[in-house]
């Protein structure tokens, strides 16, 4: 059985969730919070970071060899890398992208958001976790976050920084769907819409709960809709 090392929150191991379901292959997860990770991390043969997938063919220490690994293995019906080889580059380019440029920074938005929200963390964080975890993280959570801090480097003005890189990829995306096409790639779901659903998500979603979140929704689909019209040769609605 494949083993996938993940820490629930994370949306780099949901990416790498949803690209086993995607293919209908079957793991077993095994969850763990933040720093315990390193070494669940280590043990299975990766890194410093989750997600990790064991497999009887080798060990995949990040989303994007995961999220081909299951796409190689992925039936007919639900394939999510374009067949054309020029569009698999693309699809490919613009995952890589995304990791760079939207996962590191909805991640350090939504740590930042959820920094005085233990109710919100022990929900999303504690799913699947051992239950000595569970038990340790009402002790754990403010030394644990303040090392997440540490590393990811999140304050006020880093966050800042963040919050106008997620801006401007959700505008490129934007501008890229403004011609009413339905996906990144092509003619179908490939594993570039993934990437941005599953790295956009803490954007969007309850995770990261600051009213300048939400607000921002309404720009970007106002957005979209005047790059449609002006494609359009028609003046957009305002």
């Amino acid at each position: 059985m494949r083993r996938l090392i993940t820490i629930p929150i994370s949306h780099f191991c949901e990416k790498a969730r949803w690209a086993l379901g995607r293919a209908g292959l079957e793991y077993q997860e095994e969850a763990h919070v933040q720093v315990i990770h390193v070494i669940a991390a280590r043990r299975a043969g990766g890194g410093r970071t989750v997600p990790v997938l064991v497999s009887d063919d080798g060990v995949l220490p990040e989303s994007g060899s995961i999220v081909g690994y299951a796409a190689q293995r992925a039936p007919a019906d639900r394939a999510f890398e374009p067949d054309d080889p020029v569009e698999l580059a693309e699809a490919v380019r613009i995952e890589r992208w995304l990791d760079a440029d939207l996962g590191p920074h909805t991640r350090r938005w939504t740590y930042w958001e959820m920094r005085d929200e233990r109710e919100l963390a022990e929900a999303y964080n504690l799913t699947g976790v051992p239950d000595w975890e569970r038990a340790s993280f009402p002790v754990l959570y403010r030394p644990l976050f303040e090392a997440v801090k540490r590393v990811l480097d999140v304050t006020p003005e880093t966050t800042a920084d963040s919050k106008l890189r997620v801006r401007a990829v959700f505008d490129t995306v934007g501008e890229r769907l403004a011609d009413g096409r339905p996906f990144l790639v092509g003619k179908r779901f490939s594993r570039a819409d993934l990437s941005f659903a599953a790295l956009a998500a803490p954007a969007v979603t309850k995770a990261a709960t600051a009213a300048s979140v939400l607000a921002y929704r309404p720009r970007f689909v106002e957005r979209a809709e005047a790059a449609r019209a002006e494609h359009d040769g028609e003046p957009a609605n305002h």
